[in-house]
């Protein structure tokens, strides 16, 4: 799974096999032991338990850079090398 972008120990990928099993865009985030699975363009915490604090840094950087993820989406749904995205600062 290509990682996308990494920031305060935080792992952000996006799977290019992934999208047929759950057809709405979402991102994979991977914090010390934990993982989750996160909605795109809403955050949503759609699978898996994350720490609030950690969350909350990656809602801000989803929606700070949603129309990027969406774009990295459309690739990975036809099967495209997706592009990194700026870390949060």
């Amino acid at each position: 799974m290509p990682t996308i972008s990494m920031f305060y120990g935080i792992v952000v990928m996006m799977c290019f096999r992934d999208n047929k099993q759950n057809s709405s865009p979402h991102i994979h985030v991977r914090y010390q032991d934990t993982k989750a699975v996160i909605s795109i363009p809403d955050g949503e915490l759609l699978e898996g338990d994350f720490p609030r604090k950690q969350l909350r840094l990656v809602q801000a950087w989803v929606e700070i850079h949603a129309d990027e993820l969406m774009a990295d989406w459309v690739l990975v749904i036809e099967g495209e090398a997706i592009y990194k995205i700026d870390p949060l600062k």
